[in-house]
């Protein structure tokens, strides 16, 4: 995202909590800050994507950043978090004179590096205008969904989907298969019909060769389905076939000894 944004001739200051990762960017000329509070001050618009809620509160209140962010600045936060945590900084920015809009992304690594990310906005509409040159140079299309927290509402939402489709297939695979018919063959069949779905035709190979190199982590979408199962639980909404999967995807992260894509939860019933 830093990359696409030096390409478009922005100016980046940048910060990782590992040095080396930012090694890269200061080569292709950002500045490299001290600390996420140095950035924060010489930012003008600060973008923020951790992994988890705790992060994102050790960035924002641990490292300083939010205290660090002038008045009239604008944080778009591009994490996926709770609800509860995009509302808390939204109610702490607007005390501090700072823009803020939560604005997770989907496309994953190769949307990040290709700059055809999606972002899924909740915020002030005139934020997000006063923002979307940003955006531009990191992503294809962005989503004005509400206020505040429904940025992250949708995307809860959507990777909950994600994780479903993606449980379905090897579920599907494991019946077919153990059935003594290739694998390959329901995918082929799959994409020829109603059941096809774009993230099938990235998974489905993976799934196939058994090769989990991760573009999205399991233990990323195991947190989001945890974060929609809370946001559920608070606004009285059962989701069943959610709770289900949280139980498979629990049972591979817990038995993987390293880090896998999601669509190892293939491995729920494969025996490598």
């Amino acid at each position: 995202m830093a990359l696409n944004l030096l390409k478009a001739e922005f100016p980046v200051v940048t910060w990782n909590r590992t040095k080396s990762k930012a090694e890269e960017l200061a080569k292709s000329g950002a500045k490299v800050a001290a600390s996420a509070r140095d950035a924060a001050a010489q930012a003008d618009i600060l973008i923020t994507i951790v992994s988890d809620p705790a992060a994102l509160e050790a960035v924002l209140w641990g490292g300083g950043a939010l205290e660090a962010l002038r008045r009239g600045s604008v944080l778009v936060d591009s994490s996926t978090v709770s609800v509860v945590l995009a509302k808390r900084i939204a109610t702490e920015t607007a005390a501090r004179g700072v823009e803020y809009l939560d604005a997770p992304v989907t496309g994953g690594t190769w949307g990040a590096e290709k700059g055809e990310l999606v972002f899924m906005v909740g915020g002030e509409a005139a934020t997000l205008k006063r923002v979307e040159p940003v955006l531009g140079a990191m992503g294809k299309k962005w989503f004005h969904l509400g206020p505040n927290g429904a940025g992250q509402t949708v995307k809860l939402a959507m990777n909950l989907i994600l994780a479903l489709q993606v449980q379905a297939l090897a579920e599907a695979l494991a019946l077919v298969i153990g059935a003594g018919v290739p694998g390959e063959n329901l995918v082929a069949v799959l994409q020829a019909s109603m059941a096809r779905a774009a993230v099938l035709d990235v998974k489905a190979p993976m799934i196939l060769k058994h090769d989990y190199t991760p573009s999205f982590p399991l233990r990323l979408m195991h947190k989001d389905l945890g974060l929609a199962l809370d946001l559920a639980n608070q606004i009285g909404v059962p989701l069943p076939a959610c709770a289900s999967a949280r139980e498979t995807y629990s049972a591979v992260k817990g038995a993987a000894k390293e880090d896998l894509d999601y669509a190892a939860v293939a491995r729920f019933w494969q025996k490598d």
